[in-house]
């Protein structure tokens, strides 16, 4: 009987805290600049550099950067999207200003 009760304890309570645990630790492995998070403690903030020998991740909360541990972070709001290259943007920039002088005239 006891050893049933410690089967059953494995499966319902020990088995799904290790899968959270490795989902959590692949999640904080993924994490880089740009992405939005939340942090244990509630704060919102967009993540600005990583240090990954010293498992500190800068934050950036409207201007006010913050150092925390990695494993402060609760959960991932929003993936950065992929950057445009340099190239690109100094194209977009002339068209954008462009646009803007002909709609004021």
């Amino acid at each position: 009987m006891f050893v049933v009760l410690i089967a059953l304890m494995y499966f319902m309570m020990i088995k799904p805290q290790k899968k959270q645990q490795q989902q959590h630790q692949k999640m904080l492995s993924e994490l880089k600049p740009g992405d939005e998070i939340t942090t244990i403690g509630g704060l919102h903030a967009v993540v600005s550099e990583i240090d990954k020998e010293k498992a500190l991740v800068t934050l950036d909360c409207d201007g006010v950067y913050l150092d925390f541990s990695r494993n402060a972070i609760a959960r991932v709001t929003k993936k950065a999207e992929s950057q445009p290259t340099a190239a690109a943007e100094e194209e977009k920039a002339p068209e954008t200003e462009e646009t803007t002088e002909s709609e004021s005239k």
